[in-house]
């Protein structure tokens, strides 16, 4: 079940301005209706201001007076046809400091079984440097004899749905490049030499 944004301001700004029942606000709000008997004898919610949901769009004065006319009625959010805005974060991700040593590990792991991860993808991947992936590449990182390959997945460094996103996105990349998609690139026809035999 959906409820309003800021519920507790919802059913404060409902108890006070209309004549529902305990139950419907609570009901409408995802509340205890004791926490809304409450609200109405001035013990819950002291000093929330009330939002209105009809100028929040969330309910309309018809379906208010709607419910209000029939105590077994229950309010029905209004719906918008807008999807849901997912948020993602853009940047580097944090890596905490305890995992922070494990980086060198999991890039070797990609350099050793997936060589055909691009610099840049390892980096993305990982939250780190191309200097850094290049220097565990030719070994010349300080801690080198430390580095044991180990999947990054299994670190906790990465999620394993972004690993296969990185890999789908390389195998597009490398088919690009050799060809069509799902075909060798032919070889130039050679013209056989001409004969005179009939």
């Amino acid at each position: 079940m959906t409820i309003p944004l800021m519920p507790k301001a919802t059913a404060v700004w409902l108890v006070e301005n209309t004549g529902l029942t305990f139950d419907q606000i609570a009901e409408f709000c995802g509340m205890h209706p004791l926490e809304v008997q409450g609200i109405a004898d001035g013990d819950v919610a002291i000093g929330i201001v009330g939002i209105d949901p009809v100028a929040a769009s969330q309910l309309t004065r018809e379906e208010i007076a709607r419910c209000e006319a029939d105590p077994k009625a229950r309010l029905a959010l209004i719906r918008k046809d807008m999807p849901e805005i997912v948020q993602r974060p853009k940047g580097a991700r944090y890596t905490p400091i305890a995992k922070r040593q494990d980086k060198p590990s999991a890039i070797a792991w990609l350099l050793r079984h997936h060589p055909e991860l691009n610099d840049a993808q390892v980096g993305r991947l990982l939250g780190t440097t191309k200097s850094t992936i290049q220097k565990i590449r030719d070994r010349s990182h300080w801690d080198m004899q430390n580095i044991k390959p180990t999947s990054p997945v299994m670190l906790g460094l990465c999620t394993q749905d972004a690993l296969d996103d990185a890999l789908a996105k390389a195998g597009r990349v490398g088919r690009r490049q050799a060809g069509a998609p799902g075909r060798p690139a032919e070889a130039p026809e050679q013209i056989a030499p001409a004969t005179d035999e009939i």
